[in-house]
């Protein structure tokens, strides 16, 4: 059983390379649209264009987070963590969903000190242009991080999408601020914001809800599921007590089953690593199995 076992945590430092790759990547764009948005909105003295410049920021500040945590996540288990530093990329998604936060406290400071005090930027061509360009930026950054994102299962990847995805609104909220506020109506751009608030609030609710999943070890499977495919293994009894936590790319489960008591302890071995063998293969996301072996308190009647 221990090829397998080796092969699954080589396949598992691959993949988290490979998320790294995906974030350099993706942190180069950010910086880029962040650079855009930041220089000519205090070029300009646009309050809303330089703060959709801070927020991408934020964006490019996850990325640095999510590179330091896959760097920790990435390492092989140890002494001190004997099922792996995974979970450090959730910690990671949960300092996401703070920024996130961050950004949406400010963004409604924002947006009351513009409907209370009537501010409002100079709507010029060239700044719709430069929001136009860092908005077609981010949509693509956003299409390609969630595409590997589900290719690699990394929740990491996913919530830093969502985080862009939420740059993404901010700068149409931005664009449609500056269309109204050039037709006429200057306080559109509080009113906007406010709406773009409630919708930020709601993606940093998601990404916590899902990383805090994880930290408190939500159930991965299904445990009427698991107990029913183990039945199928030759010389199980009964199986009970199944239990599931971890990562959606790394599942550890446990669980109890009963044996016939005249059974050598080599014979319960062999049963014990066939349910191994048949979970691994109907689960591949699962990456330890622990089975308990106890001999079955009763001969089941038979109709």
């Amino acid at each position: 059983m221990e090829t397998p076992i080796l092969d699954r945590s080589l396949a598992l430092q691959q993949r988290n390379r490979k998320v790294r790759l995906v974030l350099l990547a993706i942190l180069g764009a950010n910086w880029v649209v962040a650079a855009t948005k930041l220089g000519f909105g205090l070029l300009s003295q646009s309050a809303s264009v330089t703060a959709d410049g801070l927020h991408s920021f934020i964006d490019g500040g996850s990325n640095v987070l999510g590179l330091v945590a896959m760097g920790v996540a990435s390492r092989p288990a140890d002494e001190d963590h004997p099922y792996g530093h995974g979970k450090f990329e959730a910690l990671a998604s949960l300092g996401i969903g703070a920024m996130i936060g961050i950004g949406m406290l400010e963004l409604g400071r924002m947006a009351l000190d513009s409907l209370l005090h009537d501010k409002h930027p100079q709507v010029t061509a060239t700044m719709a242009g430069v929001m136009a360009f860092t908005l077609v930026v981010n949509m693509v950054v956003t299409r390609v991080e969630r595409h590997y994102g589900h290719k690699y299962k990394s929740s990491l990847l996913l919530a830093d999408a969502s985080h862009t995805m939420s740059d993404v609104y901010v700068t149409l909220a931005v664009l449609a601020s500056l269309l109204l506020v050039w037709l006429g109506y200057p306080r559109a751009d509080g009113v906007i914001a406010l709406g773009v608030m409630v919708f930020v609030a709601w993606v940093a609710y998601g990404i916590v809800r899902h990383s805090v999943g994880i930290l408190s070890d939500t159930a991965r499977l299904d445990p009427v599921d698991v107990a029913r495919r183990t039945m199928g293994v030759t010389g199980v009894r009964s199986c009970r007590n199944v239990r599931s936590r971890g990562m959606e790319e790394s599942v550890y489960v446990d669980l109890k089953i009963e044996v016939d008591p005249l059974l050598s302890t080599a014979q319960a071995h062999e049963v014990a690593d066939q349910v191994e063998t048949l979970l691994q293969e109907a689960y591949p996301q699962v990456v330890d199995v622990v089975v308990h072996v106890e001999p079955a308190s009763a001969t089941p009647s038979r109709a």
